[in-house]
C-alpha cells in the first residue's frame, strides 16, 4: 500500500473533527416506498458520502443532479477502468454523450445549496437527489455546481475553483451498481473523494478536479470500530491486496466506519497514529456483502 496521507498537526484535526453539522441536508429514506411508481418510471435515490481529507471543512454548492437514462435499456460496457469513472462534462464528450432517441436527460429533486463534505464520514451521508424517472438503464449522473465552493484549512477560508470554469461533473455508473429495493426503485451513494479532488497549486491557491467513486448498501460491505486514546490523533487506512485503499479519521469518541468496500476480500486496517503513539495494523479481516464488520477495539501505546 501506498501514498498515505499525512498526519495532521493535533489543532488542525480537533477542529475539523469539530464540525459535525451539516450545511444543507436532506432527510433520508432507505425504505421502499409506498407510493406506486407510474408505468414506465422508476425511482431514483442518490445519497452524498465522504471519503475525507485534512481541512476544517470542505464546502461544495451543489446546484442540480440529472441521470442519463436509456429508455431502450441498452447497458454500457462495463469493463472500462474504475479511473474513467469522473470527469467534467465540458472536457469530455464520448461516444454515449452525444444525441441518441434513446438516451434521456431526466432531472432529479434536490435541495440545492452548499454541503460541507467532511460531515459525510464514518457511515454518515445525506439524501441529495430523488425522484421519479423514464425507466431504462442509468449511465450517467450529471452534478451541476454553483460558484460558492471553498474549504477552509487551518482556519482559514480558501476559494475552490475548476480549472477553466466548468461546472458539470460526469458520474460514470455500471448498470450492475445500483441497489434494487425492489424493481422500480434503485439507490446509490456517490464518495466523493476529497484528498484527490481538491489539489493545491504552487502557488497556495486551491483547485477542484472532481474524484468520486460509488458504493452501495446491499452489495457491499464495512468495517467499523474505535481506536483510542484520542490524543493519538489516528488516521486508519484501510486496504487489500488489489491496492483498494479507502480512508477513515474517527470521531473524537474514537468510532469510526469505512463502507464500499468490496465482500468476500481480505482487508487490513492500518493505524497512523501521531503524538508518540506506535502505528498498529489489523490483517485478515473479513467483510460480507450487505453487513458490517466489528472489529475489535484498538487502544494504542506509547
Amino acid at each position: 500500500m501506498k501514498n498515505y496521507l499525512r498526519k495532521p498537526g493535533p489543532g488542525l484535526v480537533m477542529a475539523m473533527l469539530a464540525a459535525v453539522t451539516l450545511v444543507v441536508s436532506c432527510k433520508k429514506d432507505n425504505s421502499t416506498s409506498t407510493t406506486p411508481v407510474p408505468d414506465n418510471k422508476q425511482k431514483v435515490s442518490l445519497y452524498l458520502s465522504d471519503d475525507p481529507g485534512y481541512f476544517d471543512k470542505v464546502l461544495l454548492d451543489i446546484r442540480s443532479v440529472e441521470v442519463l437514462v436509456d429508455t431502450c435499456g441498452k447497458t454500457d460496457d462495463d469493463n472500462w477502468p474504475d479511473r474513467d469513472r469522473c470527469w467534467w462534462d465540458e472536457d469530455r464528450h464520448d461516444r454515449n454523450s452525444g444525441p441518441d432517441s434513446c438516451q434521456l436527460w431526466d432531472s432529479l429533486d434536490i435541495n440545492p445549496g452548499v454541503y460541507d463534505l467532511l460531515t459525510l464520514r464514518n457511515g454518515a451521508d445525506t439524501l441529495l437527489a430523488g425522484g421519479i424517472v423514464a425507466k431504462g438503464t442509468m449511465e450517467r449522473i450529471r452534478i451541476t455546481i454553483g460558484d460558492q465552493n471553498s474549504l477552509v484549512k487551518d482556519g482559514v477560508t480558501y476559494p475552490v475553483k475548476s480549472i477553466a470554469g466548468q461546472s458539470k461533473i460526469i458520474v460514470r455508473v455500471r448498470h450492475n451498481e445500483w441497489d434494487e429495493l425492489s424493481a422500480d426503485n434503485l439507490q446509490l451513494w456517490l464518495d466523493f473523494d476529497v484528498q484527490r479532488s481538491i489539489i493545491r497549486t504552487w502557488n497556495g491557491k486551491f483547485i477542484l478536479k472532481p474524484y468520486i467513486n460509488v458504493f452501495t448498501i446491499l452489495k457491499m460491505g464495512s468495517i467499523s470500530g474505535k481506536v483510542t486514546p484520542w490524543d493519538a490523533y489516528p488516521v486508519i487506512s484501510i486496504y487489500n491486496s488489489s491496492s483498494d485503499t479507502l480512508y477513515a479519521l474517527p470521531w473524537r469518541s474514537g468510532e469510526y466506519k469505512v463502507r464500499g468496500l468490496k465482500a468476500g476480500n481480505d482487508w487490513n486496517v492500518f493505524v497512523n497514529a501521531s503524538n508518540g503513539y506506535q502505528d498498529t495494523t489489523v490483517t485478515g479481516v473479513k467483510v460480507e456483502r450487505g453487513k458490517d464488520t466489528r472489529i475489535g477495539n484498538i487502544q494504542l501505546h506509547k
